[in-house]
This record gives C-alpha cells, structure tokens and sequence, in this order.
C-alpha cells in the first residue's frame, strides 16, 4: 500500500491504521506500507525500512530505528534529533 491514509484527516487516519493493523493480524498477511509519515511509519510496523535515495539505509524495529539510528540521516529522518557528536565508548 503506498501512503494508503494520506488524504484523510487526523480521526479518520487513527481509525483507518487501527483497523488495518487488525485486518493483518487476523488474516496474517504481510503488508508493505510505504510512508513519509515518521508518526505513522512505527504505529503500523513490526520493522520499519529507511530508505535513501533508493537504498536502504537502517531497518529494524521502530523501537530500534528511534533509539538507535545509525546514521544522522535516519536519526534526522525519524524527527528531531539530539545528536552529539561523539564516540561511544561502551553501550
């Protein structure tokens, strides 16, 4: 499905991704959701897919895209961002 919410209005939108995410978990089937939405994209994944400039940059869970973007593209991507550029030294 390619930005299927996108014309709807913010109550609509809500509804719409809850009734689809209950449509795949009871037909147990996979969707493709493509997205510009960074709100969207994580309410309706199991694993989210960034895409630059046609590759995929990070993928993961949306929990895994939030907290650890591996790239200040995705972390800029996936909304504001603190970041500090510095070298981790242990996790």
């Amino acid at each position: 499905m390619e930005e299927p919410l996108s014309a709807l209005d913010l109550n609509l939108r809500t509804e719409m991704q809850y009734e689809l995410r209950e449509l795949q978990r009871r037909l147990g089937i996979t969707f493709i959701f493509v997205t510009h939405d960074q709100e969207e994209a994580p309410a309706m994944s199991d694993e989210v897919f960034v895409l630059n400039e046609g590759k995929i940059e990070q993928s993961g869970t949306p929990t895994d895209i939030y907290d650890e973007p591996i790239s200040q593209f995705v972390a800029d991507f996936i909304g504001e961002s603190n970041i500090i550029p510095r070298r981790m030294i242990r996790d």
